[in-house]
């Protein structure tokens, strides 16, 4: 006696196929959310305490990178400016400006901008940027041509598979050491035989353990 009617077979076969596309489109859909810029906040403007625009300081005026972070060569935290730092400037300069009034107060009560950190690595992922810095990877081959932002935003990910990009290739990526805090470097037409070289030189290892970055 049959017990299901015939076509239980084709329903059958229909929701098994149906539950594995369903879940692909699922995983997909994840990977997508996972990778876009809502997400990572890749191009995207992050509000700070204060507007402070790395384009008016950095190529309009000239400031060098490690003038407020100034840890970067020696420390795993580039380190951000102290509001002396600023005042040294700005109590001459828009001494009066309203926008600045937070940094002001700072220098009166001695409590700390609270900026919002752009670059944020998870707390399992070990980086030091005077390792890199003194490695020849230049500031902007991580943070982008931060000298033209307004605003400060992400250019990368920060995902792992961008970081092993580099670690698998750091030839592709190395620059000279004088050349680390030029934000307008490119490198030049035989940047693979400067890669190598540097590579030597600089006595670059290829790390791509997990225990160079998950400690």
């Amino acid at each position: 006696m049959q017990v299901f009617h015939p076509s239980t077979n084709t329903i059958s076969r229909v929701s098994i196929f149906g539950a594995v596309f369903f879940i692909a489109g699922l995983l997909w859909l994840l990977n997508a959310f996972h990778r876009s810029s809502y997400y990572t906040e890749v191009g995207v403007p992050i509000d700070q305490p204060i507007p402070f625009s790395h384009k008016h300081h950095v190529q309009g005026i000239g400031i060098d990178c490690r003038y407020c972070h100034s840890s970067v060569e020696f420390s795993s935290f580039a380190g951000m400016p102290a509001t002396e730092t600023c005042m040294s400037c700005h109590s001459q300069i828009w001494a009066d400006s309203p926008m600045l009034e937070p940094v002001r107060a700072s220098f009166r009560t001695g409590e700390p901008i609270q900026w919002i950190r752009v670059h944020d690595l998870p707390g399992f992922v070990y980086f030091d940027h005077s390792i890199h810095v003194n490695k020849g990877i230049g500031c902007a081959s991580c943070h982008g041509r931060v000298d033209l932002m307004p605003l400060m935003w992400k250019v990368n990910t920060l995902h792992m598979e961008w970081c092993l990009e580099c670690h698998r290739e750091p030839q592709r990526f190395v620059r000279p050491r004088e050349e680390v805090f030029n934000m307008s470097w490119q490198p030049p037409a035989d940047q693979a035989a400067l890669g190598e070289k540097l590579v030597r030189e600089y006595k670059i290892r290829k790390l791509t353990d997990c225990s160079s970055c998950h400690r």
